[in-house]
């Protein structure tokens, strides 16, 4: 500390980083000290309430109730370290300057700073929105006073989240399971996730199909010689596509009036259309203009950060937070979309820069954000600075993962700024009339970008991996009404209808963010909380609702609907909003909300008098054994199938259906099934296949004729399979094990079958292998044609398709796959479908996941097989078999004597640390002079180019 401790002021921050990079920045007559974020808090537990308060009746829930919601505040265990230090640096200096962030939560810890220090100096609040050094001088010359109407937002936020954890949570420990959590944002958050499973659990495929057509121009074209094109109406009737079925019933939606062609109708129409003449009846060519993108806000950026870099909310966030703490962004937790005039000024002159005058518009562009409840008055999350520093000058300065979100944000924020990409779009209808005069319709789309515009700098991903990026191109041949076409192909294509897909972080985030639920500072935490809790898992991307979430949620919306309410969530941020701006009292808002009475009281929550009286009184109305049962189904045998929450997790329950309620209920079968297992896959084949031996249990066939024991039904790793004894068989694939019959089983415990002696004494086989069925002698086998010949085949019939030559040659050629299904969304390698021994399975090359029964090799999704694919890897590759190594003679060194094992193996691990590391700073420096080289070749200016972006889509 310097010498004259009275001409310091004392500047606080939250965090360390922060603090050093801003110290660099005041020099001499500066104490920079962080507070390690929020001081003090509510109570957590019994242990913390302070000596005198622990008979108050309000003491658990840390808030006094009844007079006014005033807080009890104890400063945490883990600052009072940090909180004597800064009481010490207090007393030394002659102002204090509170530089927490500029939002509610950065305003609320500046008050609790205040009320915690108690300095007899004067205190200022010191803001900034980006730590560079003209700002944080800036933010020095111009304090404010604090400001009261955020802090009292934010202290009503943490009492209402207070008071609704405390006393909802209780309600599940009682009726679901102990150590569960409420939360007045997650359990909305959850409820959206349990939705969408409950709509894919309803879900019921489609199939429909239509045709292909390659179609070619004849003489000079310009532009491409052939096109595809597709059928869309068959005599003036739509044909069916999608989204004209209903998702519940897989049936076409009444009143659709279009044609549901299937396979044979597709195939037959693709026939009586070959070789026929095919016209152009309609060409439309209109004008392509796409604006650029707003530049980031906090969900914004986590949503793209999770499409381009894969990166988790809380991932990005981590980032974003290191990035603005060390200067190189502006602060990222924002719901605004505007920028500064200096960060439009530095935009367009970098754009004039590296992409031409061209490419800036003659005016700035303004956005307005069109985000529900939308507050902080922050940027946009930008480049910090009046001059951004381009990827290519900080490529050196940054983690690999910094300078990868670095380039996302400066990319988006010079992209905003940018000109209209340009171009055309075309749309074609094409007539052919079949051999039995049906019109057939065709139609085929062009995009053509004369001007890219803004998407030569940044290009948004979407959460459809499936869809086309806005900057790619279809070029079709320049056509004219009546044109004369050939058909070189016609298709017919089978399509599946799909359940909507999971909800991913960001498009969980977009979701809430468009209801108006939760704000900026909360998205990244909600998620993490909502996985902890055990509420939601990730496979991949897609994240998936335990049935424990179903149970919570389910009691959630029977019993207190208004709490999980989304147009009441999103009030309530409305009302946060009006205390912020000193439009409403924190006082009235938590009384209509916790006793139902006052200004602005939620109608259900007050019509049931408040959340006290909610949680207290109609408790015993839950009963505890509905809530914890999800149904599924009633099965084939009229049973009833549910899940059944449990102390000990989820199991399958089934019981006979009857609607007399006086009837004696059945005894119930029960199952367990794996946790990986997601609520929609538990259609009735797989619950079938769970009840016959999942988790241990069986189906007792009979016994065995001549040993005595039982034949019994068991489910294994790769199947169903029989088992009596030390004898095993699986089933083979034209047997369904509900209808096995213990002869069923016998004859399958009968192989191989001896089908006879040949006449050089050697034994003739018949069984079922890898491959199918086969008969064998020796090391010579055949195929057989059907697994019914195992149980048929004579001796003769045998030894002539053992002498017969092979269709084959000794090794078995691979099979070509049975579908490629392009690249994972994951890691971008190729993604195919083959035929394995147990069945059809996806690979990537290195992981493999078999086809559930559920799931077809044509309607398989490739979110789908991403997701199946994902989970695979986080098992880990299978561990190899250890093999007993052979022991080595000892080495010895020159004069004979052993070479020390231990120095050995230090000086190999330096070698290979210092070869990592060399090789690690030779491809940061490659990558360096790679993104400067770019930026010469883009355009001679002084200031170098960004590198070409690992995220740019184009």
């Amino acid at each position: 500390m310097p010498s004259n401790a009275k001409s310091t002021r004392l500047v606080i921050v939250e965090s360390p980083a922060k603090a050093k990079t801003i110290s660099g920045y005041l020099g001499p007559g500066y104490v920079v000290e962080a507070s390690f974020g929020h001081v003090r808090d509510l109570p957590r537990n019994a242990a913390e309430v302070p000596s005198g308060y622990e008979d108050k009746p309000w003491a658990r829930l840390g808030v006094d109730v009844d007079n006014g919601f005033t807080a009890l505040y104890v400063v945490s265990p883990d600052r009072k370290k940090q909180v004597t230090k800064l009481r010490s640096l207090v007393k030394d200096v002659d102002e204090v300057l509170l530089a927490t962030d500029e939002d509610r939560e950065g305003e609320a810890i500046a008050w609790h700073l205040i009320e915690t220090l108690k300095p007899k100096v004067p205190v200022k609040r010191m803001v900034f929105h980006e730590i560079t050094k003209p700002a944080i001088q800036a933010a020095v010359a111009n304090p404010r006073e604090l400001d009261r109407d955020l802090v009292d937002a934010q202290e009503a936020r943490r009492i209402l989240d207070r008071l609704y954890g405390y006393e909802v949570s209780p309600v599940l420990w009682k009726k679901v399971r102990t150590g569960l959590s409420a939360g007045r944002v997650q359990s909305v958050a959850t409820r959206i996730v349990v939705e969408r499973e409950r709509q894919r659990m309803a879900f019921r495929t489609a199939e429909y199909w239509d045709i292909l057509a390659r179609l070619a121009v004849s003489g000079q074209v310009d532009g491409p010689r052939t096109f595809n094109a597709s059928l869309i109406a068959l005599n003036g009737d739509r044909v069916a596509t999608g989204k004209d079925f209903e998702p519940t019933t897989g049936q076409v939606r009444p009143g659709s009036g279009v044609v549901h062609l299937d396979g044979d109708g597709a195939r037959g129409l693709a026939a009586r259309l070959d070789g026929r003449p095919f016209q152009v009846t309609r060409v439309e060519e209109k004008p392509y203009r796409r604006r650029p993108y707003a530049p980031f806000i906090t969900s914004t950026l986590q949503q793209e950060a999770a499409r381009k870099l894969r990166s988790s909310s809380q991932q990005t966030m981590r980032t974003a937070q290191r990035l603005y703490e060390n200067g190189y962004i502006t602060y990222m937790r924002t719901d605004s979309v505007n920028l500064s005039e200096s960060a439009i000024t530095a935009a367009r002159s970098q754009i004039a820069e590296l992409y031409g005058a061209s490419s800036v518009p003659p005016q700035p562009r303004r956005y307005t954000g069109k985000v529900k409840n939308a507050q902080e008055a922050h940027e946009a999350i930008r480049p910090a600075g009046d001059v951004f520093r381009t990827p290519g000058d900080v490529a050196n300065e940054l983690s690999g993962e910094e300078f990868k979100l670095y380039e996302l944000i400066w990319r988006r924020t010079i992209a905003s700024q940018m000109t209209d990409a340009v171009g055309s779009s075309v749309s074609v209808r094409i007539r052919a009339v079949s051999t039995a005069g049906e019109e057939a319709d065709f139609g085929a789309t062009g995009k053509t970008i004369t001007d890219p515009g803004f998407l030569r700098a940044y290009v948004e991903s979407s959460d459809d991996e499936s869809a086309e990026a806005e900057d790619a191109e279809r070029r079709l041949p320049t056509l004219v009404k009546d044109q004369p076409l050939t058909s070189e192909q016609l298709d017919a294509i089978g399509h599946s209808t799909q359940p909507p897909s999971r909800y991913t972080e960001a498009s969980l985030v977009k979701a809430m963010e468009e209801m108006g639920i939760g704000r900026p500072s909360t998205y990244a935490s909600i998620m993490q909380t909502i996985q902890d809790r055990g509420y939601v898992t990730k496979r991949g991307q897609a994240m998936i609702p335990s049935f424990l979430a179903f149970a919570v949620v389910g009691l959630l919306e029977r019993h207190y609907p208004g709490l999980v309410d989304y147009n009441f969530t999103a009030s309530m941020e409305n009302q946060l909003d009006e205390i912020a701006g000193g439009d409403a009292r924190s006082a009235d808002f938590l009384t209509s909300f916790y006793f139902g009475s006052g200004v602005g009281a939620e109608a259900s929550i007050a019509k049931a008098g408040g959340l006290k009286k909610l949680v207290t009184e109609n408790i015993a109305d839950i009963d505890a054994r509905s809530v914890n049962s999800i149904p599924l189904f009633r099965d084939a045998e009229d049973r009833d199938v549910v899940v059944r929450v449990g102390r000990y997790g989820p199991y399958l329950q089934r019981t006979h259906h009857t609607d007399d309620p006086s009837a004696e209920p059945d005894e119930a079968d029960r199952a367990s099934f794996p946790e990986a297992l997601a609520p929609d896959e538990l259609t009735p084949e797989k619950v079938d296949e769970l009840f016959l031996g999942g988790a241990g249990s069986e189906r007792k066939l009979g016994e065995h004729p001549e040993t005595g024991e039982p034949v019994v039904l068991k489910a294994g790793r790769f199947g169903p399979y029989v088992s009596s004894g030390d004898k095993n068989s699986s089933l083979l694939s034209s047997q369904k094990p509900e209808e096995l019959t213990l002869d069923d089983a016998l004859r399958l415990l009968s192989l191989p079958r001896l089908v006879g002696v040949a006449p050089d004494g050697a034994e003739v086989f018949a069984l079922s292998g890898r491959y199918g069925p086969y008969v064998k002698k020796g090391d010579e086998s055949r195929s057989l044609d059907s697994e019914e010949q195992i149980f048929t085949v004579t001796l003769d019939d045998a030894l002539a398709r053992l002498a017969a030559p092979k269709t084959r040659g000794a090794r078995r050629a691979a099979a070509p796959p049975l579908r490629e299904m392009g690249n994972d969304p994951a890691t971008e390698k190729p993604l195919v479908i083959k035929d394995g021994r147990f069945g059809p399975y996806v690979t990537d090359g290195e992981f493999n996941a078999s086809l559930r029964r559920s799931q077809t090799v044509e309607a398989l999704s490739l979110q789908e097989a991403s997701e199946m694919l994902a989970e695979k890897r986080a098992k880990g590759p299978a561990p190899a078999k250890k093999r007993a190594a052979k022991k080595a003679p000892a080495k010895k060194a020159a004069d004979g004597a052993p070479v020390k094992k231990a120095t050995a193996a230090k000086k190999t691990t330096a070698k290979k640390t210092t070869a990592k590391k060399t090789t690690a700073a030779a491809k940061k420096t490659t990558a360096a002079k790679a993104t400067t080289a770019t930026a010469a070749k883009k355009a001679p200016a002084k200031r170098a180019a960004p590198a070409k972006a690992s995220t740019d889509a184009s």
